[in-house]
């Protein structure tokens, strides 16, 4: 069954300038600012557009991740991934490193090292992102 998800964002004035609120619709978890500013400089407590994708892209690698290692006989205990999403203003999303540290009994680095390759590889998300370079540490805490 297919599913879509909604956000919605209002924006008030000019790039430089003006802000913008960015409204979780499908989970209702909130609504979160934002602004050229916090985007391109310091977040300042707002997010960005590079967040959200960070944000995404760790979730479902994780996710792939774990569906992946259990179809292979060695669901993880705990997996602690980091999405960094680098902006370059003028230029766009340069890339996306993940780092992911898991706790798989069982499993060694190179296994490990392997099925968060395929995860990456096979992550919709990381599918999605796939004309930017996305690349990966992988190591066993």
């Amino acid at each position: 069954m297919a599913t879509t998800r909604t956000a919605h964002t209002t924006w008030e004035g000019n790039l430089q300038e003006g802000k913008g609120v960015v409204a979780m619709k499908s989970s209702g978890i909130g609504e979160f600012p934002v602004s050229w500013p916090s985007r391109a400089e310091q977040a300042n407590g707002k997010t960005s557009p590079e967040e959200l994708i960070a944000g995404a892209h760790s979730a479902c690698f994780s996710m792939a991740l774990s569906f992946g290692l259990s179809n292979a006989g060695t669901p993880p205990t705990k997996l602690e991934t980091t999405a960094d999403v680098t902006f370059q203003p003028g230029t766009g999303i340069t890339g996306i490193h993940l780092t992911v540290v898991g706790t798989v009994p069982g499993l060694d680095e190179a296994g490990f090292a392997k099925a968060a390759e395929d995860a990456k590889a096979n992550c919709p998300v990381s599918q999605a992102l796939s004309g930017t370079t996305i690349t990966l540490t992988a190591s066993l805490g």
